[in-house]
């Protein structure tokens, strides 16, 4: 399969993920009927053009199940190139030891016993220490699987917004980018007063989309939501270079 037709396959199950979460979102009211109608138009459309590009190809364009490690695929190239840049890296484990849980807890591998409650714990614990140890993919695979046990978890969509535009960012993948973009939107929607993840989303706006508005507006919330002297920390340097108070 040559380069040019991987990367479809990967678009296309990118794409289908996007819309498939779309369409949870919307029927459990997270979404509204503009908004999904939105996100549907455009993934449907991005969808219909990567098919007739990999039919161009000579490939067929597959079923759900031919694709379905791709989205897996991707991520494993995209973290080759988040290993490659020491800022996305440090930056991610440095804002996951200031605004993550940090308690302790045994593997969940083996137990059967675990309360759904618990189970989630053990899962955001394992994806803590799967992020110091420098394995993004593993440790986005747990996250996911706390979403679906609970698709509101603020920690799991946090951290998993801030590991997709990590990846998308420094592999120049817009999808994932926007995949990111999503579950740090889902994560303020879900916790507004919770300054953690209005720290990620104003750090993502300023260093991702380079939206300086759009940070300022996001770093003021923040600084309004009695953030932890850790979380100031990390806010300082962007405060200071789009001129807002450190304190």
């Amino acid at each position: 399969m040559s380069e040019v037709s991987e990367r479809l396959i990967d678009e296309i199950a990118l794409r289908e993920a996007s819309l498939a979460d779309a369409r949870r979102e919307h029927d459990a009211g997270e979404l509204s009927e503009r908004e999904f109608a939105r996100i549907a138009a455009r993934e449907s459309a991005g969808l219909a053009r990567a098919r007739r590009d990999l039919v161009a190809l000579g490939a067929a364009p597959g079923s759900t199940a031919d694709v379905g490690d791709a989205r897996v695929r991707v991520h494993r190239r995209r973290w080759l190139a988040v290993a490659l840049v020491a800022f996305a890296t440090a930056l991610g484990v440095v804002l996951w030891s200031a605004v993550g849980p940090r308690q302790a807890g045994n593997s969940i591998t083996g137990s059967i016993t675990l309360g759904h409650a618990q189970q989630i714990q053990q899962l955001l614990t394992e994806a803590e220490a799967d992020v110091a140890n420098g394995d993004p993919v593993t440790a986005l695979a747990a996250y996911e699987q706390v979403l679906g046990l609970d698709a509101r978890n603020v920690v799991a969509l946090t951290q998993a917004g801030w590991l997709e535009v990590s990846a998308g960012s420094s592999g120049h993948d817009p999808l994932l980018v926007t995949l990111g973009e999503r579950y740090l939107a889902r994560a303020v929607a879900a916790a507004p007063r919770d300054p953690a993840p209005r720290l990620y989303e104003a750090i993502v706006a300023d260093s991702t989309r380079g939206d300086a508005p759009l940070a300022r507006r996001e770093f003021r919330i923040f600084l309004s939501l009695s953030p932890s002297t850790g979380q100031l920390a990390i806010a300082r340097p962007f405060l200071v270079a789009l001129g807002l108070p450190t304190t």
